[in-house]
């Protein structure tokens, strides 16, 4: 699968370095899709006469697509060769963001997104593999921190770019702006990429079952993931059975993958101590770079009232530091233990998670910049030595199945860290608002005094006793529900910061090193 010839020395050359870029350019649009959809949801499912729960498939179907086909892509880009199956997927991936942009419908849109899904998921892990496969050890945590930045700023600027577009040009402008990137990528993977034959003759002895029981898994887990909150859980028959759909097909995918002689994805590779235990990080981190945004976006959206364009802004702050940190990772991997940075950037994310337990309606724009940032640095510190810690000793063999798994448990962290840290956060809420609501009492003396200093002020604007006092009423509930969701959001971030210490203390058992077989010659 080598796209550039190996060399004696650490030299690299430009054109390799082109390559490089085309194919991390490519992951930050992949990354980027995920989430730039999520601040124009309403705009999208107005221009497409949907909205409630179906608009939430406009993100899901994506992430479907994304999620089955990343660990299928290492035994798909042998069959058909690496430069022609990246090419042809970065094709594709545009057409269907032009065809997203032309939906008519609910049914074409998440049928075109999910079809993207599966282009876009493609260059993720294809991207990766190219940096471990073409660049020497010396090298790689350059081409890693490029790799970082696609994986963790895109997501976190994602709604800004979102924001900005929908509000300035219209919702289609999200995915016309696919074009620009995506003519890039396309001429620098045409002349940088090594034209190789494909081997048609592995479909035959191809791991089918394997293939087939890993979509049908990952596909219905996805779906519960996105919609088990929604749907009541397991109240709901529809996610019971998606369930155990999910929970049979992956079973048998497991059985079959350490059973079968060609595995479609070598779960063996999990065993080896500094890829499993990056990988388990690498989920935890997925957990926490998904699961935060989106926790930021509704506090924003729910809380404080702001629109798209404004929750952008704020959570700019997540994303842009990155930019100006990341490029100085690589200096710092020769100076400091790459465990020390990925606790340390684990552990600053952890702490701007417990900076906003103090959530209330004074906490928003301005309080949030501190945190973010905070957290824009952990980000910036975690990937990039984390990636080379768990490519320790990895063969070239394995490095397009390594690429998958390592990225597939990102993405997979992503979704279970949302699905939790939004069951957690509606019982929270409701927990905290059972506790107000048994304080507040019409026999309370303070309540009552609430209560008629509000009649009063509704009197005042004109309205009769008995309306004044609903309205009241409807204010009071409207407080306790508030404070409630507060309570909530501060809660979801504490629980968030306690995961993301787990994680910082399982890179402890990680062993260090330099470098990564898959990239020695």
């Amino acid at each position: 699968m080598s796209s550039v010839a190996e060399k004696p020395d650490d030299a690299v050359s430009l054109k390799t370095w082109i390559g490089v870029f085309g194919a991390t350019l490519g992951a930050f649009v992949a990354v980027l899709n995920i989430q730039v959809t999520n601040s124009a949801l309403l705009h999208i499912e107005g221009g497409i006469g949907t909205g409630g729960a179906n608009g939430a498939w406009i993100s899901t179907s994506y992430l479907i697509g994304e999620i089955i086909i990343i660990p299928l892509t290492g035994f798909l880009a042998q069959v058909f060769s690496l430069r022609r199956y990246f090419i042809a997927n970065v094709i594709l991936f545009l057409i269907f963001s032009v065809l997203c942009a032309f939906a008519q419908n609910l049914g074409e849109m998440v049928t075109f997104r999910a079809l993207q899904g599966l282009a876009g998921g493609v260059m993720i892990p294809l991207a990766f593999t190219i940096i471990v496969m073409t660049l020497p050890p010396s090298k790689q945590p350059i081409g890693m921190a490029g790799f970082a930045i696609s994986a963790t700023f895109a997501p976190a600027i994602g709604p800004t770019i979102g924001g900005y577009l929908t509000d300035n040009f219209g919702w289609e402008y999200i995915f016309y702006m696919n074009l620009v990137p995506g003519a890039a990528m396309l001429a620098a993977l045409w002349w940088t990429l090594k034209p190789e034959p494909m081997r048609l003759d592995l479909l035959k002895g191809g791991d089918w079952p394997g293939i087939a029981t890993l979509a049908l898994g990952l596909g219905s887990l996805q779906t519960v993931l996105e919609e088990g909150n929604q749907e009541d859980w397991f109240g709901s028959q529809m996610i019971v059975r998606l369930s155990i759909v999910a929970a049979i097909s992956l079973a048998l995918f497991i059985w079959i993958e350490l059973t079968t002689r060609s595995p479609v994805v070598n779960l063996r590779l999990l065993t080896r101590r500094n890829f499993g235990i990056g990988t388990f990080s690498n989920f935890f981190l997925g957990f926490g770079l998904y699961g935060a945004g989106y926790l930021m976006s509704q506090y924003l959206a729910q809380s404080q009232g702001y629109n798209a364009q404004q929750i952008g802004m704020v959570l700019m702050w997540t994303g842009l530091p990155q930019l100006f940190i990341v490029p100085f990772v690589p200096t710092l991997m020769k100076k400091f233990d790459n465990r020390v940075l990925v606790g340390a950037g684990l552990l600053l994310f952890a702490l701007s998670c417990f900076m906003n337990v103090g959530l209330s309606r004074d906490y928003a724009a301005d309080q949030l910049i501190v945190p973010n940032v905070i957290r824009a640095v952990g980000f910036a510190l975690v990937l990039t030595p984390l990636a080379a810690l768990a490519m320790i000793g990895m063969e070239r063999s394995n490095a397009g199945a390594a690429s998958g798994l390592f990225n597939m448990m990102r993405n997979l962290g992503g979704a279970f860290g949302t699905a939790m840290l939004v069951t957690f956060f509606t019982q929270r809420e409701q927990f905290h608002s059972n506790v107000i609501n048994s304080h507040v009492s019409l026999g309370d003396a303070a309540t009552v005094n609430r209560i008629n200093g509000l009649k009063h002020l509704f009197m005042s604007q004109g309205a009769d006793a008995v309306e004044a006092g609903r309205q009241a009423l409807v204010a009071i509930g409207h407080t306790i529900r508030a404070q409630a969701s507060f309570m909530g959001f501060a809660d979801t971030f504490a629980l968030l910061g306690v995961m993301l210490v787990i994680a910082a203390v399982s890179v402890a058992f990680l062993k260090n090193g330099q470098g990564s077989a898959a990239g020695a010659h």
